[in-house]
């Protein structure tokens, strides 16, 4: 008669990733480059050839170049599906870079950065229907990176350094959403005119609560934990053809990001909760005694409302961080024009699932906990094309457009990591004052370019077997801000 309500751990794992292909990989790490659609694997960059190319360091013409910059992404999600429209109510994320190098040897240079290479936030309607999805999220990734580089023959240098990850992240769920108790109604409308003591009080109380939140979350879960260091390793070279033509390969291995001993909090309406479950009980036990007396046939109990104690231990996950390869040409058919276009593609089918266990929770930990939430996400491109005119000396003037296609499969798009297929376009300049000093600017604009009438289903199944279908409509503006110095 009565469906069971047992809230486990399997509402949190179900859709839980740390997380925005972008998906959570950020592309804004130069504010010049951003202009020019963020291509740069076949360009001369300088410092900045560090995230594009390491093997484009090896062209640095100064004993010391640095650029620092920060893009402010300004994003917007809505989705329309199952339970109505929702807008996610985002903040502005700001991804940043710091590049610095040094020219020291004829045939060699070296160099030093720090970039925000993964990263997501967004932050839902504590009691909106998907809140057993994600009510919100922070994600945070930073990478530090020496590079060498070497020249070779003037026209070919090689490039190559370590990636130190490392990062942090919180997210919150509900355990209970909006009308997780809804079922309990039925129970309250079958107990209420039995003519036994204490059925109809029993059945306010059951009404009570399961209207309290028919609408409104009654248990939430919020996860944090900081990820360790992981190593990996970015390898490029580059080709210079009569200082025309520049062809570029790199290749930044994937890692995996592990949070070990992560922070487990719960919030939860412990009163009505308790309540609601001597509602129950009360009901279950004057029924089982008309049963006993004959007055009634059989009655099913209907079960109690069990929050998992999770928060009494903690958990381990582990996030892997996809490996990346750019292939990039330039083409300068003057000093004053220059034509770029990137490919990049990203491993992302190495997000298979995402690998979560809960520690010390006692029995809950053996039996309910799952070991991994299937993402089932496929391997990625995008494609970059970028122009710069030299307007004056002291003037450039950028244009770029992308595609940036989405590795995450239809029946896994879910309002935690709302990846769809995007367009993107750019504009930017640069201005220097001064010889030495360079002030460069970009925007980017980029919107979602999947069909409007295209629903998409969940991962994650209601218990009444319903998926969270939607179409998602994603946008963002990013207006991005560095500056450079050359010696």
């Amino acid at each position: 008669m009565f469906r069971k309500l047992k809230i486990t751990a399997i509402a949190v794992l179900a859709a839980t990733s740390f997380l925005f292909a972008e998906a959570y990989q950020v592309n804004t790490l130069s504010a010049r480059q951003l202009g020019m659609g963020h291509t740069g694997a076949g360009q001369k960059l300088g410092v900045e050839s560090m995230h594009f190319n390491p093997g484009g360091l090896g062209f640095l013409e100064n004993k010391f170049e640095a650029s620092a910059g920060v893009t402010f992404i300004m994003p917007r999600v809505e989705l329309e599906g199952t339970w109505g429209e929702q807008r996610a109510e985002k903040g502005v994320a700001t991804p940043m870079y710091v590049y610095a190098g040094s020219n020291f040897l004829p045939f060699m240079s070296a160099g030093l950065s720090f970039t925000t290479p993964y990263g997501n936030s967004a932050s839902w309607d504590k009691n909106w229907a998907g809140a057993e999805l994600i009510q919100d999220i922070s994600l945070k990734v930073f990478a530090l990176q020496p590079t060498v580089a070497f020249n070779i023959m003037k026209i070919v240098s090689i490039g190559v350094g370590p990636t130190i990850n490392f990062g942090n992240f919180e997210q919150s769920k509900a355990l209970a959403g909006p009308g997780a108790f809804n079922d309990y109604g039925a129970l309250a409308a079958g107990i209420k005119n039995v003519p036994f003591p204490g059925l109809s009080q029993a059945s306010d109380e059951i009404s009570s609560v399961v209207n309290k939140y028919a609408e409104k979350s009654a248990a939430s879960i919020t996860l944090s934990g900081d990820a360790k260091p992981a190593v990996g390793v970015h390898a490029g070279i580059m080709v210079d053809i009569i200082e025309k033509i520049g062809i570029g390969v790199s290749y930044r291995s994937g890692v995996k990001a592990k949070v070990k001993g992560g922070k487990v909090e719960i919030t939860k309406n412990a009163d009505d909760i308790n309540r609601l479950n001597e509602a129950i009980n009360t009901a279950n036990n004057s029924m089982n005694t008309l049963v006993e007396l004959g007055a009634l046939p059989g009655w099913n109990n209907a079960p109690n409302v069990v929050i998992p104690p999770l928060d009494k231990g903690t958990f381990d996950a582990t996030l892997p961080l996809p490996e990346n390869m750019n292939i990039g040409v330039s083409f300068k058919p003057t000093d004053k024009l220059l034509f770029a276009l990137d490919l990049q593609l990203i491993g992302w089918g190495a997000y298979d699932s995402l690998i979560m266990t809960f520690n010390d929770v006692g029995g809950v930990a053996g039996n309910d906990v799952p070991k991994n939430a299937a993402k089932k996400y496929e391997d990625a491109a995008a494609i970059r094309f970028g122009t710069q005119i030299g307007l004056t000396e002291m003037v450039d003037l950028r244009a770029g457009i992308y595609f940036d296609g989405s590795p995450v499969p239809d029946d896994f798009l879910n309002p935690e990591t709302p990846s769809t297929n995007k367009l993107g376009g750019t504009l930017g300049c640069s201005i220097r004052p001064i010889k030495m000093l360079s002030i460069d600017l970009g925007l980017l604009y980029v919107h979602s370019i999947d069909g409007t009438n295209s629903y998409r289903s969940g991962s994650v199944v209601k218990d009444n077997g319903q998926k969270f279908a939607a179409n998602y409509t994603v946008q963002a503006i990013a207006p991005s801000i560095g500056i450079s110095l050359k010696f």
